[in-house]
């Protein structure tokens, strides 16, 4: 499907692939030999199955589906990540320690996973009776348990989790020995092992249950309609409705990372796709090397939040805070322009600041001819919302929406299945059949037919090739969500200890107390119509509370590191009376924010390398450009008519807000910048800042005050811009 004027047909997809595995420890892969590499796909293909299936005819017993998930996701971690990148030989051999290519230790390790993870499912019938009272081959296999899974997750994702992890646990046997309000009254190893093994408070929790039931199938999802040219047709249409603009390839990163990102669910992985053609077009037209990694960068970190996918979150947020999904995507709407509005003003300004032209018009392709020749790309993504918005079940619309790539990838995009397919659809939603075993067989027959008629009808040589390929991306699928498997399930041993011991009702009010301090200090110094007591607490409670997600975000994926939020900084807020969807967001974003935060920076350290600038230099740049992602929390927070589903909505406080929020977001921009309409002095940089800041504030006097104080620099742009052109 790729022609002459395709932006995206000349990608260097393995240099892209080895960049982004240097830098992503969730898809550092070790080598294996032809036997061991057929068993391990084998093994993944069979995990991939278990989710497609269980999606669609029917989810297992809550312990039994996590227990299965839990084993299949551990083991294989063992055969597919090595202990140490660093000591694995390019060309693995096998030998008497090596069966198969693999260490010895890496096959007890995969052996004790499986089994210990199946233990809970096994025993799960008289469960209630162990609860509080484990034996010794409970203790046993859920010691096993915590130490495979703490090694797994420190193979998959790096050392940050499993520290918080290990930490955790140890304060909770220290408890009486530890000083003041962190005191508690202690449990011994067998207690804990009790609580993170065999209830559902720990290992076998909420966050293991969301990634077994929702999150791997999205992962899925996206993995699948990559491969049939859906990403393709979003980097495609980006380029020919945006390239022509001044700063042209920076612009067609903004909006192709905000439609790639919502798919992928990974920074990384966002930079670097999207990033292997826009960042080199960057750099060719003029903009600075770091300025183009750190566009990629904050642009794919921007993917994640964007409804309806937003990376997976919006189904982990349907089940924390038990609202409908459609309440979720509402939500996320103007949080998320705002940040991609940010972003595209700071592009803007640059390229006028450097003089920058777009992309000829003859070198882009032509939106009509990008839909017209790839539209049925798009067929998955709209079943999949298709279900989910008809208010079924997230797994459904899962099964439905990789049925719909299967069939779009295997029929080579025909348009006239794609039709049928979503005539099918459209029927069997609407009137209800889709959970029916009648309605399942019409729809799943459909589409088992079309494909095979299509396979066989082009020869068996490109039906091979088809099957091929639709395997693989079962296989990567899996292989990609294996470690966010293990991630969550690190995650309920951090939930776990902080249920037992209440740990994180304690850190909050440290927190709150220290806001309350502060505010204390500073109440003379600020006027009393802009911040009453309450709300500068509230203030100083979010700049700590932000600060404390910046630092436990750092590594961790955007699952993971979603619920440790929720867990750990979240209660803070709540105790002061936030609303839940308006604290779940507050988190949620300021966790992401650890991607483009130095100095642990991964998406923009990511989209430094593509364009081989100064690390550093680029996570500074990413942060600058995401400060409308760092501003916008706060103002939802303070004006939750932003998120438009909150108690006590008024269209009037929304169009306030909102308003405010996008002269000020064009008011920083400029500011950072440097240019308006023409180079701007210090102290009009300095005056439009503070300017800015009073104007995105929800405060109508704060927001007069900061439109007062851009006056003088606006009537100096225009006069200078005058005198320029004269």
């Amino acid at each position: 499907m790729t022609d002459a004027k395709s932006p995206i047909g000349d990608l260097d997809l393995k240099k892209a692939q080895e960049l982004e595995e240097s830098l992503d420890h969730e898809i550092r892969f070790r080598p294996l030999l032809p036997r061991t590499a057929w068993l391990v796909a084998g093994l993944l293909l069979a995990l991939s199955l278990f989710h497609y299936y269980t999606a669609g005819f029917g989810l297992l017993p809550e312990v039994t589906h996590r227990g299965i998930h839990l084993a299949f996701v551990i083991g294989l971690i063992f055969l597919v990540f090595p202990a140490f990148k660093s000591k694995v030989p390019q060309v693995p051999q096998a030998s008497l320690l090596r069966p198969m290519g693999i260490h010895v230790i890496d096959w007890a390790l995969f052996f004790a996973a499986v089994v210990s993870s199946l233990y809970v499912p096994w025993i799960f019938h008289d469960l209630v009776f162990r609860v509080g009272n484990p034996g010794t081959v409970d203790v046993i296999m859920g010691s096993l348990t915590i130490l495979v899974l703490i090694e797994a997750t420190r193979r998959a994702i790096g050392w940050p989790l499993p520290i918080i992890a290990i930490l955790l646990m140890l304060y909770a046997m220290a408890g009486p020995s530890l000083p003041g309000i962190f005191a508690h009254p202690g449990n011994s190893w067998k207690s804990i092992v009790n609580h993170l093994y065999l209830t559902s408070q720990g290992v076998y929790g909420i966050a293991l249950g969301v990634v077994a039931t929702y999150v791997f199938h999205y992962v899925l999802f996206g993995v699948l309609a990559t491969r049939v040219g859906l990403g393709k047709l979003f980097i495609d249409l980006a380029m020919a409705l945006a390239g022509r603009f001044s700063g042209g390839p920076a612009k067609v990163s903004i909006f192709a990372s905000g439609l790639f990102g919502m798919i992928s669910g990974s920074s990384i992985a966002n930079t670097v796709t999207v990033g292997s053609l826009t960042i080199p077009m960057m750099i060719r037209i003029g903009y600075p090397r770091h300025f183009a990694g750190a566009v990629e960068s904050t642009a794919a970190t921007g993917g994640q939040i964007t409804p309806p996918i937003m990376g997976a979150a919006a189904f982990l947020m349907v089940e924390f805070l038990n609202l409908p999904y459609q309440t979720i995507i509402i939500a996320a709407i103007v949080p998320a322009a705002m940040h991609f509005f940010g972003v595209f003003c700071q592009v803007h300004f640059e390229a006028k600041k450097l003089g920058l032209k777009g992309v000829a018009q003859a070198d882009l392709p032509r939106a009509w001819d990008v839909i017209r020749e790839g539209w049925p790309a798009v067929t998955p993504l709209v079943v999949l919302l298709a279900v989910l918005l008809s208010g079924y079940t997230p797994y459904l619309a899962a099964f439905w929406g990789i049925t719909a790539c299967m069939v779009v990838g295997l029929t080579d995009r025909n348009k006239l299945v794609s039709v049928a397919l979503l005539l099918i659809m459209v029927t069997l939603i609407s009137t209800g059949s889709i959970v029916t075993a009648w309605g399942t067989a019409v729809g799943f027959g459909f589409s088992l037919l079309a494909s095979a008629w299509f396979v066989l009808k082009d020869g068996k040589a490109n039906g091979v090739v088809r099957i091929a390929g639709l395997t693989d991306a079962f296989v990567t699928g899996a292989k990609y969500a294996i470690g966010v498997g293990a991630a969550a399930a690190t995650v309920g041993i951090i939930i776990g200890v902080v249920t037992l011991t209440g740990v994180g009702f304690k850190l909050s009010d440290i927190v709150v107390g220290f806001a309350r301090d502060l505010t204390t200090f500073t109440t003379a110094l600020v006027p009393a119509d802009w911040f009453t007591p309450a709300k500068l607490t509230l203030f100083f409670t979010l700049v700590m509370t932000g600060i404390v997600c910046i630092l436990l975000g750092c590594g961790i994926p955007t699952t993971a590191s979603y619920i440790i939020m929720v867990t750990i900084a979240q209660p803070a807020l709540g105790k002061l009376g936030v609303e839940p969807i308006v604290s779940h967001f507050f988190v949620f974003y300021y966790g992401l924010l650890a991607d483009i935060t130095p100095p642990v920076a991964l998406a923009a350290y990511a989209g430094a390398s593509m364009a081989g600038a100064d690390p550093f230099k680029t996570g500074n740049t990413a942060f600058r450009l995401g400060l409308a992602k760092v501003m916008v929390p706060f103002v939802f927070t303070f004006s939750p008519a932003m998120l438009i589903v909150t108690k006590g909505f008024t269209w009037s406080e929304f169009a306030l807000t909102v308003s405010g929020c996008v002269v000020g977001i064009v008011m920083l921009a400029a500011a950072v910048t440097g240019f308006g309409l023409t180079r701007m002095r210090r102290w009009e940089q300095l005056l439009l800042f503070a300017g800015s800041v009073l104007v995105i504030s929800p405060n109508t006097t704060a927001t007069l005050v900061g439109l007062a104080a851009a006056v003088p620099v606006i009537l100096r742009q225009v006069a200078a811009s005058r005198t320029a052109t004269i």
